[in-house]
């Protein structure tokens, strides 16, 4: 089973091709999650070649649903050594933060229904993602800024393993928020260019 798989968008749209899509999210694991170290777990699944990357075709959140479904079914019986975590990428549904916040609790009580919950776990990344009680503009929201949105299912016990080798797992959180305000603004945007360090999201934010 290949880590990688394309579920191509229309090309006569005005959205990206599902390889434009998936270079910029590699570019943007490669240059920020693992060159910034703000996941000190991620190299080794990325050198290991165990990250499946689906680009989804979903235009709606039921079908975006559907796919989220088949892909933590997929995660859950296959061997952690072949893939041990999915990014499944929808860079045409969910793009404003507040719906795709909103999805999240959809997505944790899909875990629930098909009773993987204590199996996997849904992380987020977005281009807007805002944490609950930050400006906009904050820095340390591009902790989990991505060029397009991503739902990241994790293997529960693949995260209990990783937090247990690594010393004050506790202190990732805010050592990464310290990694952007040393990065700055400026030094974000070269980094990644057309990924903002600001957002026009609400207050309403991110409490997942």
């Amino acid at each position: 089973m290949t880590a990688v798989e394309f579920l191509f968008i229309d090309r006569m749209s005005n959205t990206p091709s599902a390889t434009d899509v998936l270079t910029r999210t590699r570019d943007w694991l490669d240059k920020v999650v693992i060159g910034l170290n703000l996941c000190p777990f991620a190299k080794a699944v990325q050198t290991k070649d165990q990250i499946r990357f689906v680009v989804s075709n979903a235009t709606a959140p039921e079908q975006l649903l559907h796919e989220l479904e088949q892909e933590m079914r997929l995660l859950a019986e296959s061997d952690p050594t072949a893939i041990d975590t999915t990014l499944l990428i929808h860079p045409q549904v969910l793009n404003d933060f507040l719906d795709y916040n909103d999805f999240l609790d959809v997505a944790d009580a899909l875990l629930e229904e098909l009773e993987l919950d204590g199996v996997l776990q849904v992380a987020s990344f977005h281009p807007d993602y805002r944490f609950a009680g930050t400006h906009a503009d904050d820095i340390a929201n591009c902790t989990n800024r991505s060029p397009w949105p991503i739902l990241h299912l994790l293997r529960e016990d693949s995260v209990a393993r990783a937090v247990a080798a690594f010393p004050d797992a506790a202190t990732i959180y805010e050592r990464n928020i310290a990694t952007l305000r040393t990065l700055g603004s400026d030094g974000w945007r070269a980094l990644m260019p057309g990924v903002s360090n600001a957002s026009d999201t609400p207050d309403k934010l991110n409490d997942h």
